[in-house]
């Protein structure tokens, strides 16, 4: 957990302890040209900045990692994931390629309630191994922080199953992992036209368990037309935060629907999706705390319009990027393929993704203060590229350009 990273072309700090709104904020990420250095000791940042001004005798007893034409940035946050599931859903996508709407693969039986029924007979052995793989892959891409949420059980016994299995692989690997309760992911068969009878469930039999437990620092819903509408949402969220847990929402992701909204007004760490937020609902984000996440890759997969981003940052919005990874609508957790979209296809600026996946993606889960950043004070979580400039995570598109992935001081993968 000490290590001494010298020689770095280029220290990408992304400085700051708060979330970053707006054009400016987002744009600056506070870079210093090589050659310079970094000190980690005890998994903690020590100093980052000029190598010619590191303290005499700050390197002691550190190992050393040589960055010689390479570019240091903090390391990635996926704030936005469903790791945790069972089974697959490959023949719903090539039914989605060749033209099949979402409500008929409905009927035929796919989507959430697919994952569901896989989920809740899945062993938490079968689960488990699953999910190392994906973040073991997460890891060689530069992700160092990740949000992971249930969701896939929607009863109590396989929601406990998949946040039990949550806790399990934090300390099977070396990546952070932040806990979301999503049991309003959907109405399940046996609350099928009943949905507020359902949240009642919820917050009456469910909630309790995972709050005692300490199984989730967070609570999720899907507020969406035909999924949970705005009673609903306030009725979760509002005993979730009576139970000690901060809030997230899934919102606006098929219609306009006064998600984002309502999650500013409720004081949702994040509101995520927002494929189809209004005006109103920029505006309500601009002028609040909550951040707006962006999932480009679900959009990409879903043949969707992509997530306003230009006009979110340009009106003042502290706007994330997370990966969504799910076996429905993104089986993806590709960083590369998300620096692309955003910057391609969604009008960011390479500055601004690179916000989006660190300090502003560390807004997104609450830890701002701890990660999203390289300076004194911070968990040293590091990403090391090939090249010498950032610029190459958008130039170099669609290649995974990470040499080293560093997480608490540790070098957990070295390509």
């Amino acid at each position: 957990m000490n290590l001494y990273i010298k020689n770095i072309a280029q220290l990408v700090t992304c400085h700051g302890s708060e979330a970053k709104h707006g054009k400016a904020a987002m744009g600056d990420l506070h870079v210093i040209e090589g050659p310079a250095a970094v000190v980690i000791r005890e998994g903690i940042i020590t100093f980052a900045g000029s190598q010619q001004d590191v303290p005499r005798g700050a390197t002691a007893g550190c190992e050393e990692l040589d960055a010689t034409g390479r570019c240091v940035l903090p390391g990635f946050v996926d704030s936005h994931t469903h790791l945790v599931f069972g089974g697959y859903r490959e023949d719903e996508f090539q039914w989605r390629l060749a033209g099949d709407s979402y409500m008929s693969i409905m009927e035929r039986g796919g989507g959430i309630a697919s994952t569901m029924r896989a989920t809740r007979t899945e062993s938490e052995d079968t689960l488990r191994a699953s999910a190392l793989r994906h973040l073991t892959n997460m890891m060689h891409m530069g992700v160092t922080t990740v949000e992971a949420k249930s969701g896939y059980g929607m009863e109590l016994e396989t929601e406990l199953k998949q946040l039990r299995v949550v806790r399990q692989l934090q300390e099977l690997q070396p990546l952070d992992i932040f806990s979301t309760f999503m049991g309003a992911h959907d109405t399940p068969p046996e609350y099928k036209g009943r949905s507020t009878d359902f949240i009642e469930y919820l917050c009456r039999e469910v909630l309790p368990v995972v709050a005692r437990e300490g199984l989730a620092e967070c609570c999720d819903i899907f507020t969406e037309k035909g999924v949970f509408d705005h009673a609903e949402t306030r009725k979760m969220l509002t005993a979730a935060r009576e139970a000690g847990l901060a809030l997230k929402m899934h919102a606006d992701e098929i219609v306009p629907f006064g998600g984002a909204e309502l999650a500013a007004e409720l004081g949702c760490l994040s509101a995520d999706h927002l494929l189809q937020i209004s005006d109103r609902g920029i505006e309500a984000l601009a002028k609040s705390n909550t951040i707006a996440t962006l999932l480009p890759c679900t959009a990409f997969s879903l043949k969707a319009d992509y997530a306003p981003a230009r006009r979110m940052i340009d009106a003042g919005c502290a706007v994330a990027l997370a990966s969504d990874l799910n076996p429905g609508s993104c089986f993806s957790a590709s960083i590369p393929l998300l620096f692309a979209l955003a910057t391609i296809y969604m009008g960011m600026t390479v500055e601004e993704a690179v916000t989006a996946l660190t300090i502003n993606g560390a807004a997104a889960i609450g830890r701002e203060r701890q990660i999203g950043s390289i300076e004194k004070g911070k968990k040293g979580d590091l990403v090391v590229l090939e090249y010498p400039s950032y610029k190459f995570l958008s130039y170099h598109f669609g290649m995974n350009l990470v040499s080293h992935t560093i997480k608490a001081g540790r070098i957990v993968y070295a390509k």
